[in-house]
């Protein structure tokens, strides 16, 4: 599991204060960064070669508000895999309350949008 520290600014937050819900998006988006960059993908060098990785899916649940200075911690753990597809779980905590939960599909392209494999690296980190 990978963990993520992430701070809500002002700029994060809507009218009533708390976070716009687009942001958890952008939260778990920099987590999976972060994941993916600690495991040694270059992911520059991934679209040099002609591979991008994207998403393919969220199924999202907002289930309690962030707001402006919160500490927050983005966990991403690895669930199913195939040769070109690899479903996550992400998490965004506060302390340990649960605030937003996704299950996040990343699908391997070609930069013409075709189906590609995982890289080599990725799938021998994940399993």
């Amino acid at each position: 599991m990978h963990t993520f520290p992430i701070r809500v600014y002002y700029e994060d937050t809507d009218m009533a204060g708390i976070v716009f819900y687009a942001n958890y998006l952008r939260y778990i988006e920099r987590a999976r960064s972060d994941w993916v960059r600690r495991m040694g993908i270059d992911q520059g060098e991934m679209r040099a070669d002609g591979l991008i990785f994207a998403v393919r899916r969220v199924e999202a649940d907002y289930l309690a508000p962030a707001r402006f200075d919160d500490e927050l911690t983005v966990t991403t753990s690895t669930g199913q895999m195939t040769g070109a597809r690899l479903v996550l779980d992400q998490v965004v905590r506060r302390g340990d309350e649960v605030l937003f939960e996704a299950v996040v599909t990343i699908v391997c392209l070609t930069v013409t949008g075709q189906p590609a494999r995982l890289p080599a690296l990725l799938r021998q980190s994940v399993h």
